[in-house]
């Protein structure tokens, strides 16, 4: 399990890495106490995760006034998931339309086009995406200097990506 931390400037930092069983609720407690202990008395203004329920419901133990956002990757992922090959391209484009608009507003009218276009036929897909809706689009209440960095777990995916290569060319 990772944490990296944004300082208001925009520059990421490694604050842990932790060795979890299955991302359990214990196991990022321990994590996030372990911040504390070393000195991160305040909460963080925002996390952001994919859906590992055990992060968040740490969060909320550990630094209940954070704000949660969703990572729009992992989203769009599962929501693709539960729609046809056929209808990716598509979709996709309007869930990416949904977290590049230029404002909340703008985001959540692609939302309701989204919706009003699957809804009848791919209720799954529709149901996983408003599942989240309140935590997708927390990312447009920070300035937009940040959007790019604070949508996503993409920092952290794109740091193990070389880890994740290696061990499976040597399959270990």
């Amino acid at each position: 399990m990772v944490i990296i931390g944004v300082t208001p400037e925009g520059n990421k930092e490694l604050l842990a890495i932790h060795d979890g069983q299955r991302e359990s609720k214990l196991s990022w407690a321990e994590a996030l106490q372990d911040l504390k202990k070393r000195g991160m008395n305040i909460s963080p203004l925002l996390a952001i995760g994919d859906g590992a329920l055990g992060f968040w419901a740490a969060l909320d133990e550990e630094f209940p006034e954070t704000t949660h956002q969703r990572c729009w990757v992992h989203k769009t992922v599962n929501i693709l998931d539960k729609l046809p090959k056929c209808i990716h391209a598509n979709a996709k484009t309007l869930i990416h339309e949904m977290y590049l608009s230029p404002s909340k507003k703008e985001a959540l009218k692609v939302y309701e086009s989204f919706m009003k276009l699957y809804s009848e036929k791919y209720e799954k897909a529709c149901e996983c995406l408003e599942k989240d809706k309140e935590v997708l689009f927390t990312f447009y209440d920070f300035p937009a200097i940040h959007w790019q960095h604070i949508r996503t777990t993409n920092v952290i995916e794109s740091t193990f990506s070389t880890v994740r290569h290696r061990s499976r060319q040597t399959k270990g």
